[in-house]
């Protein structure tokens, strides 16, 4: 066990080495293929626009829908089983590059790839999207899997979110270790994470919940519970990108 987390640890100092480097021998350098940036964006034009935008998408539940679908229509899922949110904002879908960015962002702590990842979200949201709410909370992992990993990566998007919009921040708790969403069904998944989650004091009538990628949206939804037990009127669901189904 020693020997696992010394060689992470070893790999990740590596990691970040290596994109320390990149950004310096690099500025102005896309962030998904290194070729020249927009002006004042960590992106190239042919890179942006071949983005997975999460368009359509069922407005509760951010869940990609088929093109030609109609825009603001709730999926299946929704009609039969409404979530704890009263929507989601998740802008881009988790495929392709997005994908990629986001595995080195979470896995290898990539500041680079955070940084990316931060102002498309910001794009895709819009200014009044941004100033809803009256508290952001980041989707919390438990203690003991944050030590082993090194890096939140929600709380790492949290609180630079918060810093430049002027947002309060404010932390939740896992109230139990929960076992892997992976490889669980839908059902499974919401079954997983009931009472996962305190909320030490009250909440504002506004929050917005954050987390990278939602899948089910389960996580979500059981953290959005916890959030109007703890005095919240309305919450909503924000992710950098949301899993097709």
């Amino acid at each position: 066990m020693a020997s696992r987390k010394t060689r992470v640890s070893w790999l990740r100092s590596l990691w970040h080495g290596l994109d320390l480097g990149l950004r310096r021998a690099l500025p102005g350098r896309c962030g998904f293929c290194l070729a020249p940036a927009e002006r004042d964006r960590p992106w190239c034009t042919a890179c942006f626009e071949a983005l997975p935008w999460n368009l359509p998408a069922c407005p509760s539940c951010a869940e990609p829908q088929p093109p030609g679908s109609l825009a603001g229509k709730r999926c299946g899922h929704c009609l039969s089983r409404p979530p704890a949110f009263v929507r989601s904002r998740a802008p881009l879908r988790y495929q392709g590059e997005v994908a990629q960015l986001m595995q080195r962002f979470k896995f290898h702590a990539s500041p680079r790839a955070g940084t990316v990842l931060l102002e498309l979200f910001e794009l895709g949201q819009g200014q009044q999207a941004l100033a809803w709410p009256e508290a952001l909370i980041p989707v919390p992992l438990h203690p003991k899997r944050a030590r082993e990993r090194g890096f939140d990566q929600a709380d790492w998007l949290a609180r630079r979110l918060a810093a430049r919009h002027g947002l309060r921040l404010y932390r939740t708790q896992r109230r139990h270790n929960t076992p892997s969403q992976r490889g669980l069904d839908r059902s499974e998944r919401f079954g997983n994470l009931r009472d996962a989650f305190v909320i030490p004091g009250a909440l504002p009538e506004r929050v917005a919940l954050l987390d990278d990628v939602m899948t089910t949206g389960a996580t979500l939804d059981a953290l959005a519970r916890a959030c109007l037990a703890a005095g919240a009127r309305e919450v909503e669901a924000w992710a950098v990108a949301r899993t097709p189904l």
